[in-house]
This record gives structure tokens, C-alpha cells and sequence, in this order.
């Protein structure tokens, strides 16, 4: 399947906020190279290659399926401080292969090293000794497909021909844009800040349309800096900001075997040295990561297959937040819930339905749901003003906001979603068509 240029180009149906593109740039220390490997049978570029060619910390967060892909299995046996090169599949999720899908990255792997070491000879005065273990993959796609080794190995050459090492928005893009399956839209955001007086770049692309659900970060997403960090703190500030970004969506309520969440910092910018996540001089990083990583899953909920509406669903005044959060997603894993948006019809039964099964306790006497501000449910009845066409005029918007006040402490949670319309239903029964 190839890109849908016109929902690209145009989309009504979709959030007009998530069609505005950030100018990513030049980030020091990383290049990006994008081909088309025909996987795909129609030319349009699926293979995309990042290269730091000093080697980049990094940590990543996967998919907590009990079916892992080969490539997953891959990256965990990595156990290396820094990361030459990220190579990105698409078409393909080298799931279920086997033997076949593990042997055929470890020989990748090696031939990438080796290119790159040829690449590390003629370019740099001090050449660095790139070793296959210093090779991580990305993959997405069909599960349970034989994996396209050999035109995937073939363009090797050609992608380690094509690295430039500055960036524009254009590469950017063309990467965005390459990894990309059922996506109607490149998913990418940017941030800067400051680590002490130092001026820090924070660049984000991800991709994820279908077989979204949170269970670690239900998409692939890849962040680029080029601030100086430990592994260790990478690490910490990417589990910490994954809870309310990537692990706060779902669209379909399904887990992917290849879900992936990894950032890499290049060290190009010699900023002082942060020893922990509590530093005062890394909250300005903490929240533009979090700002980007929320920014790019968003874009993935905007963007899932056939949505029409962007749903937020604020859960607020629970006992804790595993509570909220239970409520939340019960709201927004309802298909009942999600096919009412979709066909804008206020049934707001549906909303107590789904925090009635969620199983936290709830005070009934002082439950509250709104429909954005007007109130629907106030004290655990309906209120006295409820007036459903005023609620059924609302439900045309494309943004819809739930809000429920549960009233048994002060712990929230938001998560975002879409509704569930015909055009799931058409995409899902042709995926491999």
C-alpha cells in the first residue's frame, strides 16, 4: 500500500492543528539517508537509515507483548553504552519469522558495520570501529511475512551513499514520511531548551495509525539530541515521560509486537554534566522531551485509521491514579463509546457504562460528567438544565473533550483517542489487499 497523497495533502476529517509541520533542521552529530527498497511494489521509500558517527547514548522502551518481533529481540540483546546506526523497515514487521527474521538482521548488521567502518576511513581523521552490535533495527508492518532480506541488503550500499551530514526539513520529512504504513500524515515535532546556559535541540518523528494501545508505547517513535546525557538518564526521563504521552493513547485497543520508543543524544553539546533527574538544571529538557513525545502521540491518535473525531478524555478527583487511569481507557476502549462520537450522537449512557465496568469504586452521589463545558451528569444524576440538542450540536465538533469528576481524591489522568467509524473497518479488511 502507498502513501494516500490526498488525505496527505488534504484532510478534512482530521484535527487541523495535527496538519501544522514544525521545521526541524540540522542536528549535529546524526545523518539520515531514506531509499525505497520496493518493498511496497510502487517505488515510494520504506528503508531509512540514522547514522551518529560518533556514536550516540541512547535508551529505548518495547512493546510488552508476550510475541516480540525479531528486531525487538535484536535490540535487547544489545547491551552496548552507544549506537552507530538505527536502520527503519516498513511493510514488513519481521514477527512470527523466526530464525529466518533474527538471522537476517544479524546479517545486516554486519554488513552495515562493515560499510560504515569504510565510511568511517574516508571521511574521519580518527576513524571509530563500528561493530555489529552496534546496530539497532525498527520494523513495522504485516506479521507472520517472510523478510524481505534481499531488498532490504541491496540498498545498503545505496542508503550509506546517500548520507549527508546536515539535515533540512526536507530530509526530515522524506524520513517521516518513510516509515509510515496505514498513516495518512509523518508524524514529527521539535523542541528546544536549555541545559544551563547551553541551547539544546530536541527533534521527534513516530509513526502509528492502527494497532494502537498503550502497553509500553504502541507506535514507533525516535527523539534525537544533541545534548550530552548518560544512558542512565535517558533512560529514566523516557519511562517517566512515556506514562503520559505514548502509554496515554489508544485507538483500537490493540497492543503491536513491534512497538518501540527510543531516544538517542549525540553529546555534541557540551552542556554540565547531569547526574540525576531530579537536577534542577534538566527540568527544562524534562518538559520539552515530555512536550515532544505528547506532541507526536497526539499526531498518532489524530491520524488512526479512519478517525473523524479527537477525543480527549480527562479523568479527575480519583482515589489514585491507576484508578483514573482504568476509567479513562475503559471510556476510551469502548466501541460503544466510539461509535456514538462517531455517528455525534450524544449518548452519554454509553460514558456511564464504561466507568461503571472500569472496577475502581466511584461516589456515586457526586459522580460528574461533562460533554467539553456543558454538564451532563452532576451529584450521580442528570442535570436540570440538560439540554440534548445543545449536546448533539457539540458532538459536530471535531475535538471532543470528555470530563468526569469521580470524587474520591485528587489523583487525574487524560487519555486521547478516536472514534471508530466505517473507513476501520474498510482499511483493516484491505490491509493486505
Amino acid at each position: 500500500m502507498g502513501i494516500n497523497l490526498s488525505n496527505f495533502i488534504s484532510s478534512k476529517s482530521k484535527n487541523a492543528r495535527m496538519m501544522d509541520f514544525q521545521d526541524l533542521d540540522h542536528l549535529d552529530g546524526l545523518s539520515i539517508s531514506v531509499v525505497s527498497a520496493n518493498l511496497y511494489k510502487d517505488n515510494r521509500d520504506d528503508l531509512s537509515m540514522f547514522y551518529f558517527r560518533d556514536g550516540a547514548n541512547y535508551a529505548s522502551v518495547y512493546t510488552q507483548s508476550k510475541i516480540l518481533s525479531e528486531n525487538i529481540k535484536w535490540n535487547l540483546n544489545q547491551k552496548n553504552k552507544k549506537i552507530f546506526s538505527l536502520l527503519v523497515n516498513t511493510r514488513n514487521a519481521n514477527a512470527f519469522t523466526g530464525k529466518q527474521g533474527y538471522e537476517s538482521l544479524k546479517k545486516l548488521a554486519h554488513l552495515i558495520s562493515k560499510k560504515l567502518n569504510e565510511k568511517q576511513i574516508e571521511d574521519e581523521n580518527t576513524p571509530k570501529k563500528i561493530t555489529p552490535k552496534e546496530i539497532i533495527f525498527g520494523c513495522t508492518g504485516t506479521i507472520g511475512e517472510f523478510y524481505p532480506y534481499e531488498k532490504i541488503v541491496d540498498q545498503i550500499p545505496n542508503l550509506i551513499n546517500k548520507i549527508r551530514y546536515t539535515q533540512n526539513k526536507f530530509i526530515w520529512m522524506k524520513a517521516a514520511l518513510g516509515i509510515m504504513t496505514t498513516d495518512t500524515k509523518p508524524k514529527l515535532a521539535m523542541e528546544e531548551c536549555k541545559i544551563g546556559n547551553e541551547k539544546i535541540k530536541i527533534y521527534g518523528i513516530a509513526k502509528g495509525s492502527g494497532m494502537i494501545h498503550p502497553n509500553m508505547a504502541t507506535t514507533l517513535a525516535y527523539i534525537f539530541t544533541d545534548a550530552s546525557l548518560s544512558n542512565d538518564i535517558l533512560n529514566r526521563l523516557l519511562k517517566k515521560n512515556i506514562t503520559t504521552t505514548f502509554n496515554a493513547i489508544s485507538c483500537d485497543g490493540d497492543t503491536s509486537t513491534n512497538d518501540m520508543a527510543t531516544i538517542f543524544a549525540t553529546n555534541k553539546i557540551k552542556n554540565s554534566p547531569i547526574k540525576s533527574i531530579n537536577d534542577k538544571k534538566i527540568r527544562n529538557f524534562d518538559n520539552a522531551l515530555n512536550n515532544v513525545l505528547l506532541n507526536l502521540a497526539k499526531r498518532v491518535v489524530s491520524d488512526g485509521e479512519g478517525a473523524s473525531k479527537f477525543i480527549t478524555i480527562k479523568v479527575e478527583k480519583c482515589k489514585n491514579e491507576i484508578d483514573a487511569k482504568k476509567i479513562a481507557f475503559s471510556i476510551a476502549s469502548s466501541t460503544l463509546v466510539k461509535t456514538a462520537i462517531a455517528g455525534e450522537d450524544p449518548n452519554w449512557g454509553r460514558i456511564v457504562m464504561a466507568i461503571g465496568k472500569a472496577g475502581p469504586k466511584i461516589n456515586l452521589k457526586k459522580l460528574s460528567i461533562k460533554f467539553g463545558n456543558i454538564k451532563i451528569v452532576q451529584d450521580g444524576k442528570l442535570h436540570q438544565a440538560y439540554d440534548e440538542k445543545l449536546v448533539a450540536n457539540y458532538m459536530k465538533n471535531e475535538n471532543i473533550d470528555l470530563n468526569i469528576d469521580i470524587t474520591t481524591g485528587n489523583k487525574n489522568f487524560t487519555v486521547y483517542t478516536m472514534d471508530l467509524t466505517n473507513k476501520y473497518i474498510e482499511i483493516n479488511s484491505d490491509y493486505r489487499s
